[in-house]
């Protein structure tokens, strides 16, 4: 689908199914131009036959596939992303999940922290052109697991010598919060905002890959509708609050205050440089 430079441009990870596909419709009837990543075949063709047939007054939707565990696909992504656009008005970080097990990569990366950080990390960084170009926002979808994580193991931070899957999704849940503050303190003076939310216990395939305490604890949740976490994005993505004063975490259109280590600004620096060093090492 055509992207039109007039009219104001997302990208949406994670927009095959759940909070992203139903952020990724509201702004599209909001008259937004959606570009959507999705991993899964069957869910990414479901996306694009339902919200192709949702658009409405300019909002259009086109779907991407990739595989955010490797980071070879995302930027071959961030790619295809800058050929159909130079500018992106709002980024959104959704893709993620967990694991039931410490799985590597091909690339020799932990999927956990791969998928949940280091993809965010590198697309956000091939699309700061195109950010800068609109004086755009970036939203990360974190969660309240962040408030159980330890601090980070610098020298082991992918946790791939001392992997627990609760702590693994913890501990990539609290680089979410690290890696928004430094990218806002980074781009403030570029126009660039970032935010990070928690977007409640969403009944939807998060946990499909999870471990069997993980699913039990999602299937005995009070849950709520993706709907709901994507009202939150979509407020972010457009709300004059939204666009104030960055680096912060919100749940329900409404400003919380994360855990002590999440507002820890030398971890936040320091996340960015090991990050920057781990892909380095993967040739990114």
């Amino acid at each position: 689908m055509p992207i039109d430079s007039k009219l104001p441009v997302a990208v949406v990870t994670g927009a095959s199914s759940g909070i992203g596909r139903s952020t990724a419709a509201q702004l599209i009837a909001l008259g937004w131009q959606v570009i959507g990543v999705g991993r899964d075949p069957r869910r990414c063709a479901e996306a694009v036959e339902q919200l192709g047939a949702a658009a409405r007054d300019g909002g259009t939707f086109t779907m991407l596939r990739g595989d955010f565990t490797l980071m070879s696909e995302v930027r071959r992504v961030a790619g295809e992303i800058a050929a159909l656009t130079s500018r992106v008005d709002v980024l959104i970080n959704n893709a993620g999940g967990v694991r039931d097990r410490r799985i590597v990569t091909d690339e020799g990366t932990e999927a956990t922290f791969a998928a949940n950080h280091l993809a965010p990390f590198l697309l956000t960084r091939e699309l700061l052109p195109s950010l800068r170009a609109s004086g755009g926002r970036v939203i990360a979808v974190s969660s309240s697991a962040h408030r159980i994580s330890t601090e980070p193991d610098w020298d082991d931070l992918q946790s791939l010598n001392n992997f627990d899957t609760t702590m693994a999704y913890a501990r990539a849940k609290l680089a979410n919060i690290l890696f928004t503050r430094e990218l806002d303190r980074r781009e403030a003076d570029a126009g660039i905002t970032a935010q990070a939310m928690h977007p409640g216990v969403v009944a939807s395939n998060f946990a499909s890959h999870g471990n069997a305490g993980m699913q039990a604890h999602m299937a005995a949740a009070d849950t709520v509708s993706p709907d709901e976490p994507a009202r939150t994005l979509v407020w972010l993505a457009t709300s004059d609050e939204g666009g104030r004063a960055g680096g912060r975490y919100f749940h329900n259109e409404a400003e919380e205050t994360p855990a002590a280590l999440a507002q820890d600004d030398a971890a936040a620096a320091r996340l960015w440089i090991e990050s920057e060093k781990v892909l380095a090492g993967l040739g990114f």
